[in-house]
């Protein structure tokens, strides 16, 4: 069955301004800012047919895709599309030994050193893992027309997951706030039509 996918990232929060770590324990809300990039997507796509809504657990998700909630669109939460765990840093400033661990993790994620994590945290296979059970659920459910929000260490898994590349290419993937992935599911493969697409947060 076809399937059009399109996956965005959450609206900003203060935790983003502030450089607060906020991974999948942490729960903030949107910040005007935020609130205002969800109003522009939802101006440009709201005529979208979409038939289910996909979220994490985390509320920064749900004030994103709100304005489409309340047209009655069925939703779904899954713990599968929360952030990834940073462990002992979630809401914590980022501090220079956090800086230092978060470089030493992505230099050790690009050698593909893809188990490393932070203490009590996630790695991205673990990520990848709840991520791809998800993904198989979905690809057996009958909506056609699919809207998934979801977060920035998170988001960058789940394309290579969907393409079935490799998770070094995740950083070529970026992930601002509110961006926009459109993936297309048609004879048993993805392909990307629209990337990282911020347009929407340019228009009046």
């Amino acid at each position: 069955m076809n399937k059009e996918i399109f996956i965005i990232r959450h609206g900003e929060t203060d935790f983003n301004l502030q450089g607060i770590v906020q991974g999948r324990g942490v729960n903030p809300s949107l910040n005007t800012t935020g609130k205002r990039q969800a109003q522009l997507f939802f101006n440009r796509y709201q005529d979208e047919s979409f038939e289910v809504i996909y979220t994490s657990t985390l509320r920064r998700t749900h004030e994103s895709v709100e304005a489409f909630i309340s047209k009655g669109i069925k939703w779904e939460q899954s713990a599968a599309l929360d952030e990834i765990s940073w462990g002992i840093f979630e809401g914590k400033h980022a501090t220079l030994d956090f800086k230092a661990l978060y470089r030493k993790l992505i230099d050790g994620w690009n050698m593909g050193d893809l188990d490393l994590k932070a203490p009590g945290g996630e790695s991205p296979i673990e990520v990848q893992q709840r991520q791809s059970l998800f993904l198989n659920s979905m690809l057996q459910q009958p909506q056609q027309k699919i809207l998934i929000c979801m977060h920035g260490r998170a988001m960058p898994i789940f394309p290579p997951t969907m393409l079935q590349k490799s998770l070094l290419t995740m950083d070529e993937f970026p992930h601002h706030n509110l961006t926009l992935y459109k993936l297309n599911f048609a004879q048993e493969r993805f392909t990307v039509e629209l990337f990282n697409n911020l347009d929407h947060l340019h228009e009046a």
